[in-house]
Parts: structure tokens; C-alpha cells; sequence
């Protein structure tokens, strides 16, 4: 092992390691390629901002797992992974965004040096990582390797957070809690919002509570007015109107753990149609949120929401949450359990979600989500910024 200062105990990266091999062994592989950027950092502790370049993790059924990608990465792996540096594997920078060449024909060839030339292994076919460019240039250059879809494998071990996890998303949630009291305390008619953007980022990266701030996986919404009937719109240098709601979607995040949370602003007096809409929202939170406990699934959950929802006169044709927790850019979720009908994940203690009960209406938006930890007995709102409309005149 290097001398790196991990973020957890190496006993905690063992058991994710032997709870990500008993799920390879149930899908037959012998080693898998892991891609996706959180699920390197939580097998391996690596963190660095390479995921731009092809890069991935080696798990076989024992040994260490293998770091492998950018040659001037690796030394970011030494800096940040458990392994000894014999498993840390670098290509060559001719390698970097060439069409002449591609570095799965490196990484084909360190399969092979390490004996899984003919290997049952499973690659993240479907996520942001892995390109088809890759899988092609993979199987042309170990043709007695066998290949299979591992997509979700690793992230499905993660959706039950450790004590120590849950502790960094408390911290993230904190930080949650002070970008929304900057927005609470700054936002007003006249303010242009890359001005109060750069306050809720400033807030984002000093921090709450002693504890700094990461980098988020999303940057911060806040459309307003006909903008805000769309959910993923930005930023730019117009100025906050009165009589107009704005609905604001940021997350704290530390040390790659999230805790993303919606609040919804209006200056000047609301509409009706606004407080209705308000009202509804809160009342299929609430019997989403007395659903949550151990044993239900995220589709009884979602039952609850909606059909409070809609006896109140509103639809919502979008999930209502999605589990959340380690995420690196372009998204904050695990890509696992969501809070929609039909689904079956049945929801255990010390599962972490985004409870998001948004409403895109077609004049507006409002959102009043959550981020929430199943405990033992029920469900917990991890940040505690009141959950309600703030009205300023």
C-alpha cells in the first residue's frame, strides 16, 4: 500500500471490493472494467478531473484492482489510491485524442499481460465513459475474451451507504443549507443572477460548519418565470424580475458526497395558481416522505406521491427521486433505484435519495425537494432549510 491519505479506512474499500466480487461472481465474470468515474473512486479512492480521457479500474475475482489510464493521471492515482504503484498503469499521450489510434489497444494489451486474455469480462456499456469507439477497439484486440454488460454492477453496491458515508453527506447537506440561506438573503428585483451565482458558488466552495466545500456534479438551476416550466436551464446575466417565482436546484457536495436540494423563491405576490400548486406539492411530499421505511419499495413510495398529487389537480409525468450519494460531472445521481411507479428496489436503512416532487407547470415552475436517509424506523431530511415557498415583497 502507498502512503496516500485516504478519504475512508482501507477497510472500507475491502468490502466494497468483496461485495462488487460476489455480484461478479453471480453474473459469471472474471473481471470487469469499471469506467464510470465514481465507481473508480469508490472501489479505488481515486479522484482526479481525467474522466475526459478514456480511463478505468481492472477488478478481477482477487488481487488488487488496477488503476489504468493517462500517463500524467497516473501520477493522480498515486496520490489517491490504495494500490501499490505495480497497479497503477499508464499509456502513453500519443494515445490522447488521436484517430490514428485508441487507448483501449493499450489497455487490451495490459488484459493480457495480467492473464485475462480470454477472460469473461464485463464493461459499463451504457454510461458516460464508454464509448462505442472503446467496446469495438476492446474486442478487436482480445478476440478469446468473452464480453458482457456490467452496466449498474458496482453502482447498485453502493446504494447502502456506510456510517462514514452518511457522515460526509451530512457535511454536503450542510453546505446545501447555506447556499440556500445566501440565495434567501441576497435575491431581489434588479439583481443579475451570474451576481448571485457567484455568491452561491463562493458559498458552495467555502463550505459550512468547518467542513469545505467540493466541486458539484451539477452547477446550480434557477430559471424563472416561462424559463422555469423547463427543469435544467442555467444562468446568464439578466436580472431577477418582481411578480416572478424562481426555483433554485444546488447541491453541497463534499468530498464527492452530494446532498442536493430545491427551494423555490417568488418576488412579489404569488398567484393563486402558484400557492395551489405549492400546496399540492407539500401534501405528496409529506405522504411520499411517511412512505419511505424500510420494506417499502420505491414504487409504493411513488404511489403515495402521485396519487396525492393528482387528487389535488396536478401531473407530474417525471420520476420523483432517484438515489444519490459519490458522483463526479455531468450528474448527481447513482443511475440505480428511482421513486417511479413500477419500480421494485426495496428501500433499506441507510439508502440515500433525492426526493424531487417538481412541478413544471406551464407558466412556472416550483421545486421543493429533498435529500433523505432511510433509517431503521422511517425516513430523515438530511438538510433543514424549511420546505416552503420563500415570498419576498
Amino acid at each position: 500500500m502507498t502512503s496516500v491519505t485516504l478519504h475512508f479506512p482501507l477497510d472500507d474499500y475491502q468490502r466494497r471490493i468483496a461485495k462488487t466480487r460476489k455480484a461478479m461472481e453471480t453474473k459469471g465474470l472474471d473481471l470487469i472494467l469499471v469506467s464510470d468515474p465514481s465507481n473508480m473512486s469508490w472501489l479505488t479512492g481515486y479522484d482526479g478531473w481525467s474522466f475526459y480521457v478514456h480511463q478505468g479500474v481492472l477488478l478481477g475475482l482477487d488481487g488488487e484492482p488496477v488503476w489504468w489510464g493517462r500517463g500524467m493521471d497516473a501520477f493522480g492515482a498515486k496520490r489517491t489510491v490504495f494500490m501499490h504503484h505495480d497497479n497503477i498503469v499508464g499509456y502513453d499521450d500519443t494515445y490522447v485524442q488521436n484517430p490514428a489510434k485508441h487507448p483501449m489497444e493499450q489497455l487490451a494489451k495490459t488484459i493480457a499481460a495480467r492473464g485475462w486474455e480470454a477472460a469473461r469480462i464485463g464493461v459499463e456499456m451504457d454510461n458516460y465513459w464508454f464509448s462505442a469507439a472503446a467496446f469495438e477497439t476492446l474486442r478487436s484486440h482480445l478476440p478469446s475474451a468473452q464480453f458482457h454488460d456490467a452496466t449498474g454492477l458496482v453502482n447498485w453496491q453502493r446504494i447502502i451507504k456506510s456510517e462514514h458515508e452518511v457522515n460526509f453527506m451530512r457535511r454536503a447537506a450542510a453546505i446545501a443549507d447555506a447556499m440556500h440561506a445566501k440565495v434567501i438573503e441576497l435575491v431581489e428585483p434588479g439583481l443579475p443572477k451570474n451576481v448571485l451565482v457567484a455568491e452561491i458558488q463562493k458559498q458552495a466552495i467555502l463550505g459550512a460548519g468547518g467542513h469545505w466545500g467540493d466541486y458539484c456534479a451539477f452547477v446550480p438551476m434557477l430559471p424563472s418565470g416561462l424559463d422555469a416550466t423547463a427543469p435544467h436551464l442555467t444562468w446568464d446575466d439578466r436580472p431577477f424580475n418582481n411578480n416572478e417565482g424562481t426555483f433554485f436546484e444546488l447541491g453541497g457536495c463534499y468530498r464527492r458526497y452530494h446532498a442536493p436540494l430545491s427551494r423555490t423563491v417568488y418576488l412579489g405576490a404569488p398567484p393563486q395558481k402558484f400557492l395551489d400548486a405549492e400546496s399540492a406539492v407539500s401534501e405528496a411530499t409529506d405522504a411520499g416522505l411517511e412512505k419511505c421505511r424500510p420494506g417499502v419499495t420505491c414504487g409504493e413510495v411513488a404511489e403515495a406521491f402521485f396519487g396525492t398529487l393528482q387528487k389535488r389537480g396536478f401531473h407530474k409525468d417525471s420520476r420523483a427521486g432517484y438515489s444519490i450519494g459519490l458522483s463526479y460531472p455531468p450528474d448527481w445521481g447513482e443511475r440505480t433505484l428511482s421513486i417511479r411507479r413500477g419500480d421494485k428496489t426495496v428501500l433499506e436503512p441507510n439508502m440515500t435519495l433525492h426526493f424531487m416532487p417538481a412541478l413544471w407547470l406551464d407558466d412556472g415552475g416550483i421545486e421543493l425537494s429533498e435529500s433523505i436517509l432511510i433509517t431503521a424506523d422511517g425516513v430523515e431530511c438530511l438538510c433543514k432549510t424549511p420546505r416552503k415557498l420563500v415570498v419576498k415583497n
